[in-house]
């Protein structure tokens, strides 16, 4: 997988180009609920969160699994700032890639953690 851009220290990680992230790794990083609550929660704040304020019913690893997944399918957008890693939701190039869909899933996902009294919705 290459990079968006060049990497700028060792700490910098890698992410997809907007023009490799593809449908279908975007539909698998969401399909799970854990990923799904981080998307939410990265949609609702509206900025950048770290790992870290999300309360999450999984271990330390589990949630850095999750995060990479986020990342690696291109759903999110992860830097280090000191000693901490900064998420951001790429609803841009989400938005432009495939239109619609991150609002879609977003009200879906709503729909479903009302009707079925979840925040994960699973």
């Amino acid at each position: 997988m290459t990079t968006a851009a060049p990497a700028t220290s060792s700490r910098a990680l890698p992410h997809p180009a907007r023009d490799e992230i593809r449908l279908e790794a975007v539909l698998h990083a969401l399909s799970d609920p854990v990923r799904l609550q981080i998307v939410r929660e990265l949609a609702a704040d509206g900025d950048e969160l770290t790992c870290s304020q999300f309360g999450l019913p999984v271990t330390k690893s589990t949630t850095t699994h999750h995060f990479r997944v986020l990342r690696e399918s291109g759903v999110i957008r992860q830097t280090y700032r000191g000693t901490a890693k900064m998420n951001v939701l790429r609803r841009d190039d989400l938005d432009g890639l495939f239109p619609g869909l991150l609002d879609t899933l977003l009200t879906a996902a709503a729909h479903q953690a009302d009707r079925v009294g979840g925040r994960t919705g699973g």
